[in-house]
């Protein structure tokens, strides 16, 4: 009689379905917080990217005319029209020039912390307030 009523046994018990779901909460636990280190590093890729335009932008423009510039359409630097940075030059004159990529509020990880990174003549890349870091 016991092998008869488990033949027609079918589904799950409820204690095979909880470890399922516990087994899912752990994945989830672990690869969110990945997932979203990922994310945010391409965001700053991108703010690096067009700051290395305008770098060799700049170099460029100073061969023809001898004077860093202060404007980017000048140069001819193209920002991408979805870009989440906003670009600009924040100083130039004959001999330096020093171009700034700025995250506004709300930040890469949605707090009030603005990310930003400048680029200088000398092709040296800072990142002057690191939002995924405070």
């Amino acid at each position: 009689m016991f092998q008869k009523f488990q033949k027609n046994r079918k589904g799950f018990t409820l204690i095979e379905l909880m470890i399922v779901v516990v087994i899912i909460g752990i994945l989830a636990a672990l690869a969110i917080p990945r997932f979203m280190k990922a994310s945010a590093k391409s965001k700053t890729s991108e703010a690096q990217l067009v700051l290395k335009q305008i770098y060799t932008m700049e170099r460029t423009y100073k061969q023809q005319f001898d004077v860093y510039s202060a404007d980017l359409n000048a140069i001819g630097v193209e920002v991408p029209p979805n870009a989440k940075y906003t670009y600009s030059i924040l100083a130039a004159d004959a001999t330096t020039f020093t171009a700034q990529a700025d995250w506004a509020a709300p930040g890469i990880d949605d707090d009030a912390t603005p990310d930003t990174w400048t680029i200088d003549q000398d092709g040296t890349i800072l990142h002057t307030s690191n939002d995924l870091t405070g």
